[in-house]
């Protein structure tokens, strides 16, 4: 049984727990001097939402976009899975807690993951075997828009239409940037809805740091009248909340300098909540 250090009595409390995440982050990259921070800032209403607010105690969740582990480590200490001595040890020597999610050793991350393109199968196995066994589990999967260039995610998208898994919901973070550039220009994933929904899924589009959007999109989905898997591309913005950081390549590796980590910090701390919570 977990506690969360907060109790959530409606969507818009989400605002603040997003607000603490964020600078809980930035302290742990700061720390570690590790990079990788957009790359968990524009994902961090995605796992608040989804962890936090709609997930049941059995249901489970994957980040297939590993490299963005300070974000899900932070949320499960937020949870109550993880504990702040814990979540201390990141980056550290013969911790846990490293710079993709480990295989073992952490309540809530059933697998190791940061190899891109494999979070989908492992998600869709995991729903499979809910359904065989009518455990009425929900899984929840993050995905990256760059991460969709991966063969290995359109074959389990393949498999989990074909198997009817309705209990699986792919969350793709669209922040438009992979590790070398655009994904534009990378490898071009527009239309990501019509590509899930050509494959067999029930789609829908959100914007992924507003939580009534995210809700809208969530509650559309789970109205359809089948037994398709889900699928929401949530329109984000890599390394949402430090305008320095906000839509650039440079900031999928850099670490931060002191004067950089203080303004960072000011930023959040000051960010006002109506676009993360309007209706």
């Amino acid at each position: 049984m977990y506690n969360l250090k907060t109790q959530i009595n409606n969507i818009s409390d989400l605002f603040d727990i997003s607000k603490e995440i964020r600078l809980n982050i930035l302290d742990l990259y700061k720390k570690a001097n590790a990079g990788h921070i957009g790359s968990s800032l524009s994902c961090i209403e995605l796992l608040v939402y989804f962890n936090l607010y709609k997930s049941a105690e059995n249901d489970y969740f994957i980040l297939s976009k590993g490299h963005a582990a300070a974000a899900l480590y932070s949320v499960l200490n937020f949870k109550g899975l993880v504990s702040e001595k814990e979540l201390a040890t990141f980056y550290k020597e013969g911790t846990f807690f490293s710079a993709h999610p480990p295989a073992k050793g952490i309540e809530g991350i059933p697998f190791a993951t940061g190899s891109l393109g494999h979070g989908p199968s492992l998600a869709a196995g995991l729903a499979l075997g809910a359904k065989i066994n009518n455990t009425k589990q929900n899984i929840y999967c993050l995905v990256s828009d760059g991460e969709c260039n991966e063969g290995s995610v359109w074959e389990a998208a393949a498999f989990a239409a074909h198997n009817n898994l309705n209990n699986l919901t792919i969350i793709v973070d669209k922040n438009n940037i992979q590790a070398f550039g655009f994904t534009k220009e990378v490898m071009n994933m527009e239309n990501l809805s019509e590509r899930w929904n050509v494959f067999g899924w029930n789609t829908a589009e959100c914007d992924g740091h507003n939580f009534y959007s995210i809700e809208k999109a969530f509650d559309k989905l789970n109205k359809e009248k089948n037994e398709k898997p889900k699928c929401i591309v949530c329109n984000t913005i890599k390394g949402k909340g430090v305008s320095f950081m906000e839509n650039t390549v440079d900031w999928h590796y850099l670490t931060m300098n002191d004067e950089q980590y203080k303004i960072a910090c000011e930023e959040v701390k000051n960010c006002k909540p109506e676009e993360y919570i309007k209706k």
